[in-house]
């Protein structure tokens, strides 16, 4: 349940609102030719190259080069771009009617560690989805490769409470990794750590 005090929510988008699988990232890189992909790339732990392109400091053609100079040379582009988005799953139309009359007691933002070619599809998928675009369902969004900064670092959540006038302190903030929450807790932010993929009706019932 929701503390009465709560007067805002936060959600991370990808484990959360939309279903992941980063092994199957892990294993199409592999099959590509990476063997060591999941020492490179990991929910809890990434690389600069990866790093670099949730933060926007390099391109979605410089992200695929870096990662084509590890791979075969008969490997394509587009194969790496298949590979990269292996991860993204279904959206959920329940969780998204939740969150729906969620948006009528509170106000909704969404705050991803995310890039540019996984939220093209991930934003395609919603919309396929729900038959509306995913800005209808959020007050604002923050993405990582806009705002030049990614989770845990506490200036992304001061950045979403300083920009809509939210207190942490009555604010919850929902992710389905750990070291997330720990960066929302050094700001005062409530938090709920939520299992990945798992239905939302275990908070908000």
């Amino acid at each position: 349940m929701i503390d009465k005090n709560i007067e805002a929510l936060i959600f991370d988008f990808g484990g959360v609102l939309i279903d992941l699988d980063y092994n199957a990232t892990i294993d199409a890189f592999k099959n590509l030719g990476i063997s060591d992909f999941d020492t490179m790339y990991t929910q809890a732990q990434q690389s600069h190259l990866f790093d670099d392109f949730e933060t926007g400091k390099i391109s979605s053609q410089r992200f695929i080069n870096g990662l084509l100079n590890y791979l075969p040379h008969t490997v394509t582009p587009n194969q790496v771009v298949t590979a990269w988005n292996a991860m993204l799953l279904q959206i959920d139309p329940k969780k998204v009617e939740q969150l729906t009359e969620l948006r009528k007691k509170y106000p909704v933002y969404l705050l991803s560690n995310t890039n540019e070619i996984h939220i093209g599809v991930a934003y395609r998928r919603w919309e396929k989805t729900m038959g509306q675009p995913i800005h209808n369902y959020f007050n604002k969004i923050y993405l990582s490769h806009e705002v030049g900064i990614r989770k845990p670092n506490k200036e992304i959540f001061e950045l979403v409470c300083t920009e809509n006038d939210l207190n942490p302190s009555r604010t919850l903030f929902i992710d389905d990794t750990e070291q997330h929450i720990r960066g929302a807790e050094k700001i005062g932010l409530q938090t709920y750590h939520h299992a990945t993929n798992a239905p939302l009706h275990a908070l908000f019932s």
